[in-house]
C-alpha cells in the first residue's frame, strides 16, 4: 500500500473542507492546517482524527519540527492498528526513531494481557530487550518465589504469593565500562504488578478491567533505560522491578499481617490493594544499597494522584526540591509534562499503626484525604540520604482506557524520554 504524504499548513483549509477544518485531503496528500495555533495539541488532535479515516502508512513531508513529528506519531496508531509513519529525512529521524522504537517497546509490554504477562515473563520479556540493546554491558538476575523470602524481600513475597505463577525480583545491571569496580550512578525502581485485584481489599470489576497497565511503572523504567542505552548511555545504572500477580487465595497476604522490611521497619497491611509501596519498598532498599547518588522510581500507584493532576500529567514527588524543580524543566521539554504534589518527611507519620512502625495506608476508601502524598511519605521511609536524588513519579498518564482526543486507546508510554535524558544527566 503506498504512503500518503502529510503536511503542515497554516493556510485555511479549502472551502469545501470548512474554514475551521482540522484537516483536508487531495489524491495523495494530507494536509494538517494549523492557522494561527501552531500548538503540539492541535497536532495531536489532527493524528487522532487521521487515525479514524485512514487506513494508509503516512509519510511525513514537508518542514516539520523534531517535536512535531514526535507529537504526530505519538498520537496516530493504536493497538488494533499500530501505525507505520516514516519521518521526514531530515537530521532529526535517526533520533525520533530510536525514541519511537521504546516508546513501541512500552506501550507493548503495558498494553499485553495478563494473562500472557506473568511475573516471570515480564522480567524475561525486558532481559531480552535490554540485552538486545546493551548486549554484553546487561547482566541480570532473578529471584523468584521462596527464595525472595531467603533474600529478605518480604513486600513482593508476601504481595505475590497469593498466585500461583511466583512474584519476581529482577535485577538488571547496565555496565558499559565492564569494571565490577564502577560506581553506579543511577538506580531505577519500577512497581510490576502485572494484575491487579485488590487482593482480599478486593476492586470492583470497573475499577479491576484496566489493571494489566499496574505493571506501568515497570515497563516505563524499562523502555527509559532501553532509550538511554539506543541513545549512548556510558554510565552504570541498575534497573530494579518488583513484579508480582496480586490475587486471592488460602495463601494470599491478609489485612493485619505485619511485614518486616531489610531495614527493619515494620509495616502492618490495612489495606491489600495499597500493594504498590509495599513492593516498591524492596526496589528502593536494593536501589539505596548501590550507592547511586540518583534514584527514580515510578509507578501507577495511586487513585488520587490522577484524581489530583488528571489523565494528561503525572505526579512528581521529592523531599529534594532543588531535583524536583529541575525533573519539572526537564519532562517539560521532552513533552511529557509532570506536576509536583506535596510531599515532607512528617508525611511517613500519614497512616499510624499501633501494631508496627507504620501502616501501608489508612483504613479507610482510597486511603483518605491527601492519598498520593501518603503513599509518597511511605516510600520515603525506604531511600537513603534523607531522599537527596530521589524521585518518585505517580503514573496518573500512563493509561486510557479509551482512546482520548489526544492519544489512543492503551498505554502512553510518557515518562520515558524524562527518565531517559536523567540518567544521562546522572553523576
Amino acid at each position: 500500500m503506498s504512503q500518503l504524504a502529510v503536511y503542515l499548513s497554516r493556510d485555511p483549509a479549502p472551502a469545501q473542507w470548512g474554514d475551521s477544518a482540522l484537516v483536508s485531503f487531495d489524491a495523495e496528500r494530507i494536509f494538517i492546517h494549523l492557522h494561527k495555533d501552531d500548538s503540539l495539541r492541535t497536532i495531536r488532535k489532527a493524528a487522532r482524527l487521521l487515525d479514524s479515516v485512514t487506513g494508509r502508512d503516512l509519510l511525513l513531508s514537508g518542514k516539520w519540527q523534531a517535536d512535531q513529528q514526535w507529537a504526530f506519531a505519538t498520537s496516530f496508531g493504536s493497538v488494533r492498528k499500530p501505525a507505520k509513519i516514516k519521518w521526514c529525512q531530515d537530521e532529526h529521524a535517526a533520533h525520533l526513531q530510536k525514541m519511537y522504537e521504546a516508546l513501541v517497546f512500552t506501550r507493548n509490554l503495558i498494553n499485553e494481557t495478563p494473562q500472557n504477562l506473568s511475573p516471570e515473563l515480564l522480567a524475561a520479556r525486558v532481559t531480552s530487550w535490554l540485552k538486545e540493546l546493551g548486549g554484553d554491558a546487561i547482566s541480570a538476575t532473578r529471584i523468584v518465589g521462596e527464595d525472595l523470602v531467603k533474600a529478605g524481600w518480604m513486600g513482593i513475597w508476601e504481595v505475590g504469593r497469593g498466585s500461583d505463577r511466583p512474584p519476581v525480583f529482577l535485577e538488571v545491571d547496565y555496565n558499559p565500562s565492564g569494571l565490577s569496580t564502577a560506581p553506579v550512578a543511577a538506580a531505577l525502581v519500577g512497581k510490576g504488578i502485572t494484575f491487579d485485584s485488590g487482593g482480599y481489599s478486593i476492586k470492583a470489576s470497573e475499577g479491576m478491567l484496566t489493571m494489566k497497565c499496574d505493571m506501568g511503572g515497570a515497563a516505563t523504567v524499562a523502555g527509559a533505560l532501553g532509550l538511554a542505552i539506543s541513545q549512548g548511555l556510558n554510565k552504570r545504572v541498575k534497573l530494579f522491578l518488583c513484579c508480582a500477580e496480586n490475587l486471592i487465595s488460602g495463601h494470599a497476604y491478609k489485612l493485619g499481617d505485619i511485614i518486616t522490611y531489610k531495614n527493619g521497619t515494620t509495616v502492618e497491611v490495612v489495606n491489600t490493594d495499597a500493594e504498590g509501596r509495599l513492593v516498591l519498598a524492596d526496589g528502593l532498599l536494593a536501589a539505596g544499597e548501590t550507592g547511586a547518588h540518583t534514584i527514580i522510581d515510578a509507578a501507577t500507584l495511586t487513585g488520587a494522584a490522577m484524581t489530583a493532576v488528571g489523565s494528561d500529567f503525572h505526579a512528581l514527588f521529592a523531599l529534594d526540591k532543588d531535583y524536583q524543580t529541575h525533573a519539572m524543566a526537564v519532562a517539560n521539554e521532552e513533552l511529557e509534562p509532570v506536576w509536583p504534589l506535596p510531599l515532607e518527611k512528617w508525611h511517613q507519620e500519614a497512616c499510624p499503626s499501633p501494631y508496627a512502625d507504620t501502616a501501608n495506608s489508612r483504613a479507610v476508601k482510597g486511603g483518605g484525604a491527601g492519598g498520593a502524598s501518603n503513599a509518597a511519605g511511605f516510600l520515603s521511609r525506604f531511600v537513603p540520604r534523607d531522599g537527596a536524588g530521589w524521585l518518585h513519579f505517580d503514573l496518573a498518564a500512563a493509561f486510557n482506557n479509551s482512546a482520548t482526543n489526544l492519544y489512543p486507546a492503551g498505554a502512553t508510554g510518557l515518562g520515558i524520554r524524562t527518565i531517559a535524558r536523567l540518567l544521562h544527566e546522572a553523576e
